[in-house]
């Protein structure tokens, strides 16, 4: 039989293998507890990168949304050349088919350049606006020679207050025989007549409560003979080559 001794050295034993088990439970639950922790600051950590990325991406789209191009708005700030005429065009063709009958503005800073170049954005200008589109054409800072041409072409015409317009006879170089030579200056002249076509019609079409003073073909042929005739937004609106002061 069991002595005293021996029954308290038992009862020591199964409260210390308790007091281990116990201990170890701790140790468990504390380790199980510290990775919790680890793994939720991994988790907030990861989330916080997630809402990072996420308004980084809505940032960039926002500013993607905000260009030009969405707004269907082209800026010529370009010398007129079939490179630079054929990029406009190729663009009011994209948002034609993209967006029929969409509300275009182009935007016109630019010292002119070849004729037969803006003559052939000139004419694609008045194909989609009769295909439904309302094309209004800007200048701010100049539109000089073809530019000031380009710029009758919309429905809506407007120039910033200290933009100006540049009108003057067709220009062109030419080189070969006599007979070439006259052949060009002749070619010229029709052409220029068309121009003088173009600022007569819109000058004449123009809103009379806003345009005061209209020009016909020949006031602004004599204008314009054999000099730079520099036009300012507020004569531009008076002589109907503008709708409005933007």
């Amino acid at each position: 039989m069991a002595t005293e001794r021996e029954h308290f050295e038992i009862r020591t034993m199964l409260a210390n293998a308790r007091a281990a088990a116990l201990e170890a439970d701790a140790e468990k639950s504390l380790a199980e507890a510290a990775k919790f922790k680890a793994e939720t600051r991994g988790a907030l950590a990861t989330a916080k990168r997630g809402e990072i990325d996420l308004a980084v991406k809505l940032r960039s789209e926002k500013v993607e949304l905000a260009k030009d191009k969405e707004f269907r708005v082209f800026v010529y700030d370009q010398v007129v050349t079939s490179q630079s005429a054929e990029k406009c065009i190729q663009q009011l063709a994209e948002w034609s088919r993209v967006d029929p009958k969409c509300d275009i503005e182009i935007i016109f800073n630019s010292p002119g350049g070849e004729v037969v170049a803006g003559m052939a954005l000139f004419d694609y200008i008045q194909r989609i606006r009769k295909q439904g589109h309302a094309v209004t054409t800007t200048s701010f800072g100049m539109a000089a020679s073809m530019a000031g041409i380009l710029l009758q072409a919309g429905d809506k015409r407007a120039m910033g207050p200290e933009a100006w317009l540049l009108i003057h006879e067709a220009s062109f170089g030419t080189h070969g025989s006599f007979g070439d030579v006259v052949d060009t200056v002749e070619w010229v002249k029709r052409v220029q007549e068309r121009i003088l076509d173009i600022f007569a019609k819109r000058s004449a079409d123009s809103d009379p409560k806003v345009a005061t003073k209209k020009l016909t073909r020949t006031q602004i042929k004599r204008r314009w003979h054999r000099k730079d005739w520099w036009i300012s937004s507020d004569e531009a609106l008076k002589h109907g080559f503008i709708d409005e002061i933007a």
